[in-house]
């Protein structure tokens, strides 16, 4: 009792009691998340309704197109939020995959010969440096447990790095890590 009156710390988290806060505050977090799910999987639903629509004859095939793709990036975009809501962060990976698909999206609809020279040099330099990423993104090594779409190749770079010694075990080496 008398370390808690000299320890201005431990009496502020008492007076606080910032773990609760902490917990409310990642609550309502998890809420905001859940509506924008909710929200965007309504609007997914309707996207797909304007799209069988938009089959109906006349075919608009440029607008098909766009709709099939927009609808892809919304996809991504609530598997980055069902991410987030099991791990409690953001995935690299699958943001770069929206931000892959979204520039694509926008070069098929525009259409390649009617950018200029210049934006669809950016648009390249752009889609190259988002193609590293996500290949520099699959050697480094996880940093959080659950959903990892590079767990694979993670766990056999660590594999690699971890130092193999031999025992043996009759006329047989046994390998195994350190």
């Amino acid at each position: 009792m008398y370390e808690s009156v000299k320890n201005p710390s431990v009496r502020r988290s008492r007076w606080l009691n910032l773990e609760r806060i902490v917990q409310a505050l990642e609550l309502i977090q998890d809420g905001i998340v859940i509506s924008l799910c909710l929200g965007l999987f309504c609007f997914m639903v309707l996207q797909i309704k304007a799209m069988v629509l938009s089959l109906l004859p006349p075919v608009q095939f440029h607008a098909v197109t766009a709709d099939i793709l927009s609808l892809l990036i919304w996809v991504e975009l609530f598997r980055l939020l069902i991410i987030y809501l099991k791990e409690q962060r953001i995935s690299i990976g699958v943001a770069v995959e929206v931000a892959i698909v979204s520039v694509l999206r926008e070069v098929i609809v525009r259409g390649v010969f009617d950018t200029h020279w210049t934006q669809m040099l950016a648009t390249c330099a752009f889609l190259l440096v988002l193609g590293v990423l996500m290949v520099i993104r699959v050697w480094l090594p996880s940093t959080f447990e659950g959903i990892d779409p590079e767990q694979v190749v993670s766990e056999r770079h660590k594999q690699r790095l971890t130092p193999k010694t031999t025992e043996s075990n009759g006329d047989r080496p046994i390998l195994s890590k350190n």
